[in-house]
């Protein structure tokens, strides 16, 4: 027999739910029968030890008693990892937090890393990898680990939210989906000179079925509704071999967060974001990048405004560009 305690992370869910992460290697089918043989107990608040149904929502405190052999309970827990170890030079670093409290981390986000293991097939580790292994047995939960509340690009940089703790990304995750109090404001460098110095882009985006080496995303009439605001910022006028390039500064605004859209919405308006491998300009791309050591999309995600899930305090972040970024503007601007 082994005891399982419920602790805050682990609370407010359906008993069945709460085994089956405890357990991934059982099927609900197992699950099911041994909460009904009583091979599954919880332990209440009161101290009674009782047989309960798969839709008994377990609180803070309880105990759940596994009534299986060790070994058994062993191979059900098969796939869990005790902790995430992300090597020295992989690991978070500290001065890439920009807020920290006890139910939310805000990274300002490096680069060339994916936010989710599951975005690239190679071994590198994600930043929700390395943000587990930043925390390790600091925050106590049978079923819950740090969670993304939202995605950027893995060649965007700039800010990023994680939740701590489940009721936490529970609200945050609502507040996201419907705005609630939420500004996004990135800042990117796109070749051109923008036809306004203000405006919005209302564009509906669909998925490309089947894109291998094709844009993902396009402009569809049937796709999701997008609206994209922009304002210019300062331009820089260069010159390049074949001639006069103009490159602009933008403050981006979005009230939808679609897949790719400012990236697809810019190159719409024929202002691609400079350093965009996919929806970009590929000959300035290349010339950027020999010359100015450009290797990604010129893309921040530079402000973020919103409701703290829990305390209901209004936040207002802000993320420095990346050096790469920043010693880029510097460059033009000479």
């Amino acid at each position: 027999m082994q005891s399982f305690q419920i602790l805050k992370n682990d609370s407010e869910q359906r008993l069945d739910s709460f085994l089956k992460k405890l357990f991934p290697q059982a099927s609900l089918s197992f699950i099911f029968k041994s909460i009904r043989t009583g091979k599954i107990k919880v332990i209440t608040l009161d101290e009674q030890k009782t047989k309960q149904k798969p839709e008994y929502k377990l609180s803070t405190g309880e105990t759940v008693n596994v009534y299986l052999g060790e070994t058994e309970i062993q191979s059900l827990r098969e796939n869990i990892k005790d902790n995430v170890v992300v090597s020295q030079d992989k690991k978070l670093h500290k001065k890439d937090i920009i807020f920290e409290d006890e139910y939310l981390l805000i990274l300002n986000k490096n680069p060339g890393i994916n936010v989710h293991p599951g975005d690239h097939k190679s071994e590198e580790v994600s930043l929700i990898e390395q943000v587990q292994d930043y925390y390790a047995q600091k925050l106590d939960s049978l079923t819950f680990s740090p969670s993304l509340a939202h995605r950027i690009d893995r060649d965007t940089s700039g800010v990023i939210v994680i939740a701590k703790q489940k009721q936490a990304l529970v609200q945050i995750v609502q507040d996201f989906k419907e705005k609630n109090a939420l500004k996004k404001m990135y800042f990117t460098v796109v070749i051109g000179k923008l036809s306004h110095q203000s405006g919005t882009i209302k564009k509906s985006l669909a998925r490309r079925e089947k894109a291998h080496n094709e844009n993902k995303i396009h402009i569809s009439e049937s796709g999701q509704e997008a609206i994209t605001h922009y304002k210019v910022l300062d331009e820089y006028i260069l010159q390049l071999p074949e001639g006069e390039v103009t490159l602009s500064a933008v403050e981006v605004q979005i009230e939808t967060g679609r897949m790719h859209q400012i990236r697809v919405h810019m190159a719409h308006i024929g202002n691609p974001i400079l350093g965009d491998k996919t929806y970009g300009d590929k000959k300035l791309n290349s010339y950027f990048e020999k010359n100015y050591y450009i290797q990604r999309q010129m893309l921040h995600a530079w402000k973020l405004e919103l409701m703290h899930p829990i305390k209901k305090k209004a936040l207002k972040i802000q993320a420095p560009l990346k050096a790469d970024m920043q010693k880029f503007i510097d460059s033009i601007k000479k």
